[in-house]
């Protein structure tokens, strides 16, 4: 029992030792919180041990703050803005116009990013990826796949990839005529947009017996070992 006490005796001694060691008194104002040099209009509390003072903050620096973490940060006055698009928080904005053909996105008037059918062009992230003929509801890659057998051509154009996961098909004999009849102006398209324009010669079209249609002359050529092929989209 003796030993037991003179341990918890020991124990009990060493409390105030802790104690002191955590709880030291400062004057160090910037520690305290006292940390400007003055305070405009004298609105504001002076450290007692020094020069320094705790500022309040004023009405208009409270409401500033307030609608900053409000999201109304926005002075819309920047590239491709013509004001703000909602009520104002202290001369700020959450979100801005934008001119014609610009669109808010991540704080910025930007260009929308287009995808899908466009009237005669068909977009993939922004990036023209087919024409359209103009007489017909399908659109025409934007270059060959090269010149090949019909089981090739056949196989190239299921696996080409118009835009995220939309395959190709290749084209049927009334598709082929059609950009033949409508070559001039599906020809300036695919250069305009960066692509290639038809080569004039036969291409495979999707029918019994290899049909061919020549875009020399949009004649039937027969039939041929190797041809062009150029990849359709007629289901968008």
């Amino acid at each position: 029992m003796k030993i037991r006490f003179l341990l918890i005796g020991t124990s009990l001694s060493l409390i105030p030792q802790t104690i002191n060691a955590q709880c030291v008194a400062t004057q160090d104002c910037a520690t305290l919180g006292y940390t400007e040099t003055s305070c405009s209009g004298g609105s504001g509390v002076k450290c007692p041990f020094g020069n320094f003072w705790a500022c309040f903050k004023s009405d208009s620096e409270i409401k500033d703050q307030l609608c900053t973490e409000l999201g109304f940060t926005q002075a819309c006055t920047g590239t491709n803005q013509t004001g703000g698009a909602s009520k104002a928080c202290n001369g700020k904005y959450n979100v801005c116009n934008c001119i014609v053909g610009y669109e808010w996105k991540d704080g910025n008037c930007q260009k929308p990013v287009l995808n899908g059918a466009q009237g005669e062009l068909y977009y993939c992230n922004g990036t023209v990826v087919g024409v359209k003929t103009g007489d017909m509801d399908f659109y025409v890659a934007m270059e060959d796949l090269g010149n090949m057998t019909n089981d090739a051509a056949i196989s190239a154009c299921k696996k080409y990839i118009f835009c995220d996961g939309i395959k190709g098909v290749l084209p049927t004999p009334e598709q082929l005529l059609s950009i033949y009849k409508n070559k001039l102006r599906v020809n300036s398209l695919l250069v305009v947009n960066g692509g290639r324009k038809m080569t004039e010669g036969p291409y495979w079209a999707n029918a019994y017996r290899n049909k061919i249609v020549n875009m020399s002359d949009g004649s039937d050529s027969g039939y041929n070992t190797h041809d062009y092929v150029r990849p359709v989209l007629d289901s968008y």
